[in-house]
């Protein structure tokens, strides 16, 4: 095959792709979970969350981006993530709290980095 061939046959290729309409995933319904079902660890920093701090990471209360797109689209800036201590891990671990809004007005939970959140009912 020769250049052109190749540069036309590209060009038609990528024009193809990029005419199908990209469908935006709408984030399923999260389970809720009550305060008190929660670890009590993450209700600890719930309450840190409420009080406005002081919180034990530095990395508490920076930009959470739901690359994931679990939670609901929002513009960038709208989730922020604390850590949740996890007894005996040696790093942050794994479970975060997410808040959404200015000012706060929705909590998420996650227990697995993550992979799935729960709606936090106040």
């Amino acid at each position: 095959m020769n250049d052109k061939f190749l540069k036309i046959w590209s060009a038609f290729f990528i024009a193809l792709l990029l005419s199908f309409p990209v469908f935006a995933r709408e984030a399923a319904p999260l389970e809720p979970i009550a305060v008190a079902e929660l670890p009590a660890q993450a209700q600890q920093t719930l309450a840190a969350i409420e009080r406005g701090g002081p919180f034990p990471y530095a990395k508490d209360g920076v930009v959470f981006g739901n690359y994931e797109k679990i939670l609901p689209l929002q513009k960038r800036g709208y989730y922020r993530e604390y850590t949740v201590k996890t007894p005996y891990a040696r790093n942050r671990g794994a479970r975060r709290i997410i808040t959404g809004g200015e000012p706060v007005h929705e909590y998420f939970y996650t227990g697995d980095h993550y992979v799935s959140f729960r709606r936090i009912e106040k």
